[in-house]
């Protein structure tokens, strides 16, 4: 058998070495053909790992077969955290001449200059070097810029946007990253209102590269199949997108997972569901770098105040956030808007880690288990688990409250947490939350059995009886959708302020209605 290829993890690949779909046939909002032709500015934003430098770099490929166009891919990665306009333009001016160097032309700066106008006279001159061909630059990890070296960036792009042509200045410039620049600057970090004349009124198009579809994921293994006649079942490749909803380094992830780990890689084996389900749970347990970014957006309060909304269920949460704070969001990637439950988790892979980010303090916390929550059948004791939760919430809950940033959401995530050894005895827990449903639903299996949580808040302008009365109807529903007639818990943490006043005594409440307990806490 030959050398096995890699799936491709949508940064810089080589169809000799990796089983790659062209990026370009995910571009939503883009007309490829219009930008050079009619000399437009553009935007391109998507979330990290999702082809943009993949789509950038065969673009380029493309412009430089032609006779009449001369494209240069410079990344701004190297000015990420450079708060000195001086020091960004000369960075940049010096990748500028690096991408030069590479196509065998000599350095376009010009000696001398302010550094801060350096950048302007540098593609001025690097136009005057490729003519007769007209230049285009590709400008990758624009949004690693920020403040004051942005501005300056965009202002002189601005600056020479009128005189574009070949000999004198670029006639087109793509502006990639993960957000659209013209986020960043609709408020600047130190208050200060920005100029409205700022570079993107001279942007034609925002666009941005779509997830795989179901195809776009059985034409991606198909590659693999027809190179090493190992099949897939469409069991597998309807998990693969179930679980990444198409996110393209998950997708490519589960696929090298599966057959290079999981299974031999000169194995002929198919691949079926299982085998994807290990590949899952390796590259969750592996805490990939690729997650090392949506841990990271879990600090901004923006992509909080979101994520809080979404385990709570309270869509009040997100007024507070402007259009813009939403769409910057939404261009982590990290958050969708789905159109069935409205704004949630973008896959459940992220969710879980999410999940497990924002509850890992709470969850090492935890004391030993002093009880025993196992039924003497091998079952889950839940009555005994939810009753030490009430424990547990009574002398913990008010003092790891205050430790946390996700206080709208706390309850929540102190009950995951405590669930959790659940999971690590082997069990699952299946979750249901989206901003605006009101409540948290969890299905816990365990051992083949099946129990029903649901999490519901008291605030103050609502009544518990209205509260509990919801909870059932909703609890019901949503137990006959998973497991009719099994064992069902509504906790309602009664979070009103005249309530925190009661003793724990008033607070911390056990009765069933029918056939679901109420827990109160």
């Amino acid at each position: 058998m030959s050398r096995i290829k890699f799936f491709n993890t949508t940064g810089p690949c080589d169809p000799k070495y990796h089983y790659m779909l062209p990026p370009e046939e995910r571009l939503v909002g883009a007309q490829l053909h219009r930008y050079i032709r009619d000399g437009l500015y553009w935007a391109l934003h998507a979330p990290r790992q999702t082809g943009k430098t993949a789509f950038l770099k065969g673009w380029m490929r493309e412009i430089n077969a032609t006779d009449t166009n001369k494209a240069f891919y410079v990344s701004l990665e190297p000015c990420r955290g450079v708060k000195d306009v001086r020091d960004a333009m000369n960075i940049i001016n010096g990748d500028i001449a690096k991408a030069a160097k590479l196509e065998g032309y000599p350095d376009p700066a010009p000696e001398g200059g302010a550094a801060e106008f350096l950048l302007s006279d540098t593609l001025r001159s690097l136009s005057q070097i490729v003519a007769p061909k007209s230049l285009v630059m590709l400008f990758d990890d624009v949004n690693l810029l920020e403040d004051n070296p942005l501005v300056r960036f965009l202002s002189l792009l601005r600056a020479g946007f009128a005189s574009r042509d070949a000999g004198v200045f670029p006639v087109s410039v793509a502006l990639v990253g993960t957000h659209d620049p013209k986020n960043p600057l609709a408020s600047s970090k130190d208050g200060v209102s920005l100029n409205p004349g700022t570079p993107f009124n001279i942007k034609a198009d925002s666009a941005t590269l779509s997830n795989f579809s179901r195809n776009d994921i059985a034409r991606l293994f198909a590659q693999h199949t027809a190179e090493t006649d190992r099949e897939i079942t469409p069991a597998a490749l309807n998990y693969v997108y179930e679980q990444s909803k198409g996110q393209p380094w998950i997708v490519n992830s589960l696929f090298k997972r599966a057959v290079m780990r999981v299974l031999d890689e000169d194995s002929v084996e198919p691949v079926t569901l299982e085998h994807v389900a290990e590949a899952r749970r390796q590259m969750i347990a592996a805490s990939e770098t690729h997650f090392d970014a949506l841990r990271e957006y879990l600090h901004d309060p923006r992509v909080r105040q979101m994520v809080q909304a979404i385990i709570s269920g309270d869509s009040s949460q997100l007024l507070g956030l402007s259009h813009a704070d939403t769409e910057y969001v939404f261009d982590t990637g990290l958050i969708c808007r789905d159109s069935v439950v409205g704004i949630t988790f973008a896959n459940p892979i992220y969710e879980e880690l999410a999940i497990r980010y924002l509850t890992s303090a709470c969850h090492d916390s935890l004391p030993p288990d002093s009880w025993q929550w196992l039924s003497p059948e091998g079952d889950v004791d839940m009555d005994r688990l939810m009753r030490e939760f009430q424990k547990f919430w009574r002398r913990h809950s008010e003092i790891w409250e205050q430790k946390s940033d996700y206080t709208e959401a706390f309850p929540h995530l102190l009950l995951m947490a405590f669930l959790q050894r659940v999971l690590n005895g082997g069990g699952r827990i299946e979750r249901e939350y989206a901003a605006g449903r009101g409540r948290m639903d969890l299905a816990i299996e365990y051992n083949g059995k099946w129990h029903i949580v649901e999490v519901k808040i008291v605030h103050d302008y609502e009544t518990p009886q209205f509260v509990e009365k919801e909870g059932l109807e909703q609890i019901r529903g949503y137990r006959d959708k998973i497991a009719p007639h099994t064992q069902s818990y509504l906790v309602i943490f009664d979070r009103r302020a005249k309530a925190k006043q009661l003793q724990w005594d008033d607070r911390i409440t056990w009765r069933t209605e029918g056939d679901v307990t109420v827990a109160g806490c």
